[in-house]
């Protein structure tokens, strides 16, 4: 069989011009069988046509893998002894990946996140998510439940924003995709933005009344413990709860948090004092600015993000600020899950996806505040506050003058 091969290769004689040659690539070719033995065929048709072999097969498949030109590669696939010929393809892992977010906060440090990739924790937690939906449909998510507030569709999220928080809290420790700060949290998806993203007080007061009503309602199992609130409006606290200034937002807030109810809320993205932004003002929930990372680790010294140009390490150029914060979390180019039917908030596709915003630094303070919750079940709203801002570190800025931000970074590794 190898001398037949060795004939036909002799009868085929190729040339090739100058102009026809271009930058070598590796492509991988597959044999005939009357081409014989393939390290034989591929070291001779390597030394006619000048081209490097790297490797050979002859178990799987007959064939080998080469660096050629492009040129070379279209001779080898008009061979008759030659099956076909494919260019070298990337693969990636398809194992669960650790985002940088979920290791500057040190969730991968945490005993009861346990995150291992091997036994997928369930935080036995309820974490509504009160933005554009939770994706029902995604492998990756634990969604228990929800509620619509916003006109058209059911709780499902069509836009992506709300899918994008949900990954971030609890995404399951299971092998693929993305893992959250507080792995198989049960997820409540409340819809109060419709799916151009879009609502008002009249949406956002419905889903603080749907999330409040399960604190009273004959079944503890559906017990709301944690909201996550990546929106905002303009508006300030009044210190007293609304009862002063009339503010009836406030007044619900305050109300749901007597029932029980932790609020985490993203701090805004217009590089202001986030006292100007509600509900990011109200002293009653947790808020949170939106920390600059690039390789999850402290010192400033992982260079830019890679969808972004700030400083590592540093308060992100967009986020708000100010008295009002209460703790500070990674949000810039954060990789969460997002809808497996694509997104209208990112280009990416197939479940997963980046974006960037005080939205997406929340989710990790909710999912710290799931994780002492789970610790901790009769905590107070006050005193899971206390908690997560006692746990956190305050030498996250890299540089010499961090502008009086001194808001402590989010640091699970002793929950």
């Amino acid at each position: 069989m190898a001398l037949t091969g060795a004939v036909l290769l002799g009868s085929w004689v190729p040339s090739i011009t100058s102009a026809e040659t271009g930058p070598d690539s590796t492509f991988i070719v597959a044999l005939r069988p009357a081409a014989g033995d393939a390290v034989d065929f591929a070291a001779r048709l390597g030394r006619q046509l000048g081209f490097s072999v790297l490797d050979t097969y002859r178990y799987s498949v007959s064939g080998f893998a080469a660096t050629m030109s492009p040129a070379v590669s279209r001779l080898l696939a008009a061979n008759p002894l030659v099956a076909a010929v494919q260019p070298n393809r990337p693969i990636r892992p398809l194992a669960q990946v650790l985002p940088h977010g979920i290791v500057r906060v040190h969730a991968d440090e945490s005993a009861t996140a346990s995150i291992d990739a091997v036994d997928p924790p369930r935080i036995d937690v309820n974490v509504a998510v009160l933005d554009t939906g939770i994706d029902t449909s995604h492998p990756d998510l634990n969604v228990a439940g929800g509620y619509s507030c916003a006109k058209g569709r059911s709780y499902d999220d069509h836009y992506g924003h709300g899918t994008h928080a949900a990954g971030i809290i609890g995404a399951l420790d299971d092998r693929t995709g993305v893992v959250g700060v507080a792995p198989g949290a049960r997820m409540y998806g409340v819809k109060v933005l419709d799916d151009d993203a879009n609502g008002t007080t009249r949406e956002l007061l419905c889903g603080i009344e749907w999330v409040t009503s399960t604190r009273y309602d004959r079944d503890a199992r559906n017990d709301i413990d944690v909201a996550n609130l990546s929106l905002g409006g303009v508006g300030s606290d009044d210190g007293k709860c609304g009862d002063a200034d009339g503010d009836i937002l406030h007044q619900a807030v305050c109300k749901s948090v007597e029932s029980g109810v932790t609020y985490v809320v993203a701090a805004g993205n217009e590089h202001e004092d986030a006292s100007k932004l509600i509900p990011a003002a109200y002293q009653e929930v947790i808020t949170v600015s939106a920390l600059a990372d690039s390789d999850g680790k402290r010192g400033g010294e992982g260079g830019s993000p890679d969808c972004r140009s700030d400083e590592d390490d540093t308060l992100a150029d967009f986020s708000n600020y100010g008295r009002a914060v209460d703790i500070i979390a990674p949000g810039v180019c954060i990789f969460s899950t997002m809808p497996m039917d694509g997104s209208v908030a990112s280009d990416d596709t197939g479940g997963y996806g980046t974006l960037t915003g005080t939205s997406f630094a929340a989710p990790h303070v909710a999912g710290a505040a799931a994780l002492w919750i789970s610790k901790n079940p009769s905590a107070s709203p006050a005193q899971v506050r206390d908690a997560l801002v006692a746990a956190g570190n305050s030498d996250w800025d890299s540089r010499e003058d961090p502008d009086n931000q001194k808001e402590p970074l989010v640091d699970v590794s002793a929950f």
